[in-house]
């Protein structure tokens, strides 16, 4: 990677979207430490870019048809990626699991002041020492998804000789049984054999978390949360299901967010 102390910064900007893409190539060219904006549409180019041109900062899409942000990292290898700036449609909670990860992100469509707040805080990791460049949440997600079925997206439910497909982000909450777990699905209660800590392993990290010893949950199914005494909260599910979250696995929780409660 060039040396930014060396002369201007090199940056790389990969999205499939022609017009975020040109947005955000126009407000780095404003900056006057910017030397030189590269532009990548797809995952493939910006490999190849990021091999060839050795950009200093990636702003990097995370969902592109193909290879994704996630296909990038994994082809280039995160120990070899330059400090990299997410850009993401995600939905506010994945957005605080990229937040509390120590990794910069910019929400489409992007504004003004939130692209500067992002272009000063890549700029002070990259001339940090030592600055890891992507956080271990994302490192751990990339590997993930770069190795077919590691993460379901489907879970196959057989029942009666009769095979089942259900969409992992259909799932509202998971409640462990022993050797099964019941998930439930849009108000209906499907027996699924695996431990719960199993199942919680294979789902995205990013939209489940475990709250209890004996249940999990889809946090996009979340409608409210109650305080109990002693740290504790009561959690609404949108299927009307009351679950506690238990202090022992508050700090992951929150981790998830972002934020404290």
């Amino acid at each position: 990677m060039n040396n930014p102390m060396d002369g201007g910064i090199k940056v790389l900007v990969v999205d499939d979207e022609a017009p975020a893409r040109k947005r955000l190539m126009q407000l780095l060219r404003k900056d006057n430490d910017i030397e030189a904006v590269i532009e990548a549409e797809n995952g493939v180019s910006a490999i190849a870019a990021l091999e060839a041109e050795r950009p200093n900062i990636v702003f990097l899409d995370v969902q592109m048809p193909g290879v994704d942000g996630f296909g990038v990292i994994d082809a280039i290898g995160a120990e070899h990626m330059p400090p990299t700036v997410f850009v993401t449609a995600y939905d506010e909670f994945a957005i605080k699991a990229f937040e509390a990860d120590a990794v910069d992100y910019l929400l489409k469509p992007v504004s003004n002041a939130r692209f500067e707040q992002a272009l000063s805080r890549v700029k002070r990791r990259l001339h940090a020492a030592n600055a890891p460049t992507i956080g271990p949440k994302v490192l751990e997600l990339a590997a993930k998804r770069a190795s077919p079925g590691e993460l379901w997206e489907w879970l196959v439910i057989k029942n009666s000789g009769v095979t089942k497909l259900v969409m992992a982000t259909e799932i509202d909450w998971i409640e462990g049984a022993g050797v099964y777990v019941n998930l439930h699905v849009q108000g209906k209660e499907l027996v699924y054999r695996s431990s719960l800590g199993n199942v919680i392993k294979r789902l995205d990290p990013f939209r489940f978390v475990r709250i209890h010893k004996s249940s999990a949950i889809n946090i996009k199914s979340i409608t409210q949360m109650e305080p109990l005494s002693h740290g504790e909260f009561e959690v609404v599910m949108k299927d009307g299901a009351r679950l506690i979250l238990s202090r022992n696995y508050r700090a992951d929780f929150e981790k998830l967010l972002g934020q404290s409660l």
